[in-house]
């Protein structure tokens, strides 16, 4: 009987120990529940159940981030997080405004001054403003649409 006894007085020395030094080294900001110095008095004056109310409760779990005080963040599917779904609105307003910009290229490409010939435009002499093939590169009369 007096060596289990002995062996359990044994064992709660080491765990007693080992929260006490856990809570002094601990990252301060990783500590749940209570104050550092609070945390101590509790391990040191209740030895068995202190050091498992430590372990479990005031222990914080270790976060994913990198370094010390590093912020947690929280992972998020697309379709839940605020900015992206921002981000797809102004995708979607630049792709109409680019769409409303080459319909109205197309309708200035149309139009053309009633008493005008074919070289109203400055540097087209020559050029005929109906070619449409696509091979002619920066000719006036060029449609990429």
């Amino acid at each position: 009987m007096f060596r289990l006894l002995f062996g359990l007085g044994v064992v709660v020395v080491i765990l007693t120990i080992y929260a006490l030094v856990d809570c002094a080294v601990f990252d301060r900001n990783r500590i749940r529940g209570l104050p550092r110095w609070v945390w101590v008095f509790v391990i040191v004056l209740i030895p068995v159940i202190g050091a498992v109310l430590w372990l479990l409760i005031g222990r914080g779990r270790r976060s994913s981030a990198a370094g010390p005080g590093a912020r947690v963040t929280r992972s998020m599917a697309p379709d839940d997080d605020p900015d992206f779904l921002r981000g797809l609105d102004r995708a979607k307003d630049q792709e109409q405004r680019i769409r409303d910009l080459e319909q109205e290229l197309a309708d200035f490409d149309k139009m053309d001054p009633p008493d005008a010939g074919p070289s109203s435009h400055p540097g087209t002499a020559g050029v005929d403003p109906k070619n449409t093939d696509p091979g002619d590169g920066d000719q006036p009369g060029r449609r990429d649409a």
